[in-house]
């Protein structure tokens, strides 16, 4: 037992243990990739590798968009059978027969790419609602819309059939087609409705939008239908502007005899009365008799043609605004309205080209411009066919 509890001694081939504590120190073990040099090559092949991909993938695209389309011309055998002229089984192409660029069991038509989607505008059968803006028109809204002015005018009561009644914030209905609405009454018929607006029934019957039976063609009193190239008689605000010419034997007549400015020179020929030749609203037509033309505030306004001041009146003048009449001594009136200044008298000569005013935003008027009218006999004509 006393051999078996004894110390046991160290001998050289089993060396005693070492305490923990009394362990020399040593060294951490020093990280093999510290120091050590980034292989250039690595970069430079990797880099050189990514930009064959880019330039091949781009030079693919590239060249895919560049190609033009090639439009495939086959015989009428190639897409679909054909029967023989004597009767026997119809004959089928062989598609090998159709080829392109060379040929090819199945042909390629290359397009363009194109990143935006074309979706088909479907059609309308239903008004829609429009906000008016400021700087809106009559004719600019209906240019948008494709629809004409009178439309706009014929569904839209609280415009009183002048377009000079836009203001921003009213709100128009604005309908598929030109025409108009229509509320059907006891003892309508297609025919007459047509016939009072100047339409064909059958195109009132076939409009989508009245969702009429086709097959027993019938409307309901009281029900609201459209009227496809539809019409009705536009008020004539311009009637409200009488016409004033010189007086009797002066050229002109008169619906305004009491007027006797007495003779002056005659118009050989009518040029624009402003510097810019570009409407900024409304164009000629049943519901605008004259042509807005483009003209800020305070810009000269001239006689388009020699004659004699009728009328230099300022105030509201029927809509009108401050405005000047001239008569030209060969039966032409010139009206121009909504101007801001005025610096010609009744009565007074003019040449054409002299300064009468200045334009502006007077009257019944959507924003600065000059409103232009021509009248013969009193009634009004298409400036765009008078002027130079």
């Amino acid at each position: 037992m006393k051999k078996l509890f004894s110390s046991r001694k160290a001998t050289p081939e089993q060396p005693m243990g070492v305490p923990a504590a009394n362990e020399p120190k040593t060294a951490p073990r020093q990280d093999q990739t510290k120091g050590k040099k980034t292989d250039p090559f690595n970069i430079i092949s990797w880099s050189l590798t990514v930009f064959l991909v880019i330039s091949l993938l781009g030079g693919t695209l590239y060249y895919k968009s560049t190609l033009p389309p090639v439009v495939v011309t086959a015989a009428p055998q190639a897409t679909q059978e054909t029967s023989q002229s004597d009767g026997s089984a119809p004959v089928v192409a062989d598609p090998a027969t159709v080829t392109e660029g060379g040929g090819g069991f199945f042909p390629t038509i290359f397009r363009k790419l194109q990143v935006k989607t074309n979706i088909p505008e479907r059609p309308r059968y239903e008004p829609v609602t429009y906000r008016v803006v400021r700087g809106d028109s009559m004719y600019v809204i209906a240019e948008d819309f494709k629809v004409t002015s009178e439309t706009i005018l014929y569904v839209n009561e609280q415009l009183d059939d002048n377009p000079h009644s836009l203001r921003p914030g009213m709100e128009l209905s604005i309908p598929p087609i030109d025409g108009l609405y229509y509320t059907w009454k006891e003892n309508d018929t297609f025919e007459s409705v047509a016939k009072d607006h100047f339409a064909n029934a059958q195109d009132i019957i076939d409009f989508t939008g009245n969702q009429i039976d086709l097959t027993d063609p019938k409307v309901e009193p009281g029900t609201v239908i459209f009227i496809p190239g539809g019409s009705r008689e536009l008020r004539n605000w311009a009637a409200d502007l009488p016409t004033n010419e010189r007086g009797a034997n002066t050229g002109t007549g008169g619906s305004n005899a009491s007027n006797t400015c007495g003779g002056g020179p005659v118009a050989g020929g009518f040029g624009w009365p402003a510097d810019d030749h570009t409407l900024s609203g409304n164009a000629y037509g049943p519901g605008h008799l004259g042509i807005d033309i483009s003209a800020p505030e305070g810009v000269n306004v001239y006689a388009s043609g020699a004659g004699v001041v009728t009328m230099a009146a300022g105030g509201w003048n029927y809509g009108y605004g401050n405005v000047v009449q001239i008569d030209h001594g060969n039966g032409y009136v010139t009206v121009y309205a909504h101007l801001s200044s005025i610096f010609v008298s009744q009565c007074q000569t003019v040449g054409q080209g002299t300064v009468i005013g200045l334009a502006g935003n007077t009257g019944n008027s959507f924003g600065s411009h000059l409103h232009f009218e021509i009248r013969i006999g009193g009634a009004n004509v298409n400036p765009y066919t008078i002027v130079q």
